[in-house]
């Protein structure tokens, strides 16, 4: 998220079990890469050694759209 911007408080989110691999913060980390993607996009999350490692931001951009405007 970019500097400066606000973020809305949202409720506390309350589980029926306690999370097994995620933290508070992990879910927070997720939820940013989420919110910086554009349109179209996809966030992994690789695990490896049985601990949670890296999150993999993947953007795509529409070129159907860009080729009828241009043609």
């Amino acid at each position: 998220m970019a500097e400066g911007t606000s973020r809305e408080i949202s409720p506390v989110l309350t589980l029926d079990r306690p999370l097994g691999v995620l933290k508070s913060e992990h879910i927070r980390q997720i939820d940013d890469a989420l919110a910086e993607l554009g349109p179209f996009g996809e966030v992994r999350i690789i695990k490896q050694r049985g601990n949670l490692r890296f999150i993999q931001k993947m953007e795509s951009a529409a070129i159907m759209e860009e080729s009828k405007k241009q043609g």
